[in-house]
């Protein structure tokens, strides 16, 4: 499996890594069971910050793409390929976008739904979620 992080993308360098590993998972280029590279191992081969493969492994993980079994690595999911079309991205816009429109159909302002937003967000999470 071969990895190319474009730095002058606008999309982020997470999320590169995040849609090449299941690109290559889709293609049945790696397979379940597979192993990935360490955290540690893969920055140092793309030249990346830990956090940054450490914070795509998480997505990764998060949505069964991945598993890590402790001191013994990382591991392709045995469920990965059906879990790869998964998008929470798309479906987080989608519920905000209805959201905002019944907000906006009750006359509330965008400043206002901005404000709303970051106080909710802040109470319930109490700061950054990352």
């Amino acid at each position: 499996m071969q990895i190319t992080i474009d730095i002058d993308s606008a999309t982020p360098l997470f999320s590169q890594l995040v849609m090449q590993i299941k690109q290559a998972v889709e293609r049945g280029l790696i397979q379940p069971g597979d192993p990935l590279p360490s955290i540690r191992q893969l920055a140092n081969d793309l030249d990346m910050n830990n956090k940054t493969v450490a914070k795509a492994y998480r997505l990764l993980e998060r949505d069964s793409v991945i598993e890590t079994k402790g001191y013994r690595g990382t591991f392709i999911h045995p469920d990965a390929r059906a879990n790869c079309t998964v998008d929470l991205n798309a479906w987080v816009k989608k519920q905000l976008n209805e959201t905002i429109s019944a907000f906006r159909k009750a006359g509330v302002t965008d400043s206002e739904i901005r404000i709303a937003f970051a106080d909710v967000l802040n109470q319930s999470t109490g700061g950054s979620h990352d």
